[in-house]
């Protein structure tokens, strides 16, 4: 598997968008994709973090690289305050209830 973990800066009262176009993503049959997790820090503030798995690099890139997603990308950082800060990587595992 490979994915991404992102850093978030969301504007002020737009959390509420980035949580529903999080969700839509998930609905978007893309392949390859398996998962995806936004988090909101315990520190408080603005800041956020996602996690997108997808069964391997090759699928991962596709999507990245599609126009489909660039315009995906281009709504989720009119949410943002900046630009994501992206950490790409092999995923070794995820670990579910009975694993």
């Amino acid at each position: 598997m490979y994915g991404t973990i992102a850093r978030l800066r969301v504007k002020a009262d737009m959390e509420a968008d980035l949580q529903q176009h999080t969700r839509e993503f998930g609905s978007t049959n893309t392949p390859g994709f398996v998962a995806s997790a936004l988090y909101k820090a315990d520190a408080g503030g603005q800041e956020y973090w996602l996690a997108v798995i997808f069964e391997d690099q090759a699928s991962y890139r596709a999507n990245a690289e599609s126009p489909e997603q660039d315009a995906r990308y281009r709504v989720m950082r009119s949410y943002l305050e900046s630009d994501p800060e992206w950490h790409d990587g092999e995923v070794l595992g995820r670990f579910t209830p009975g694993d």
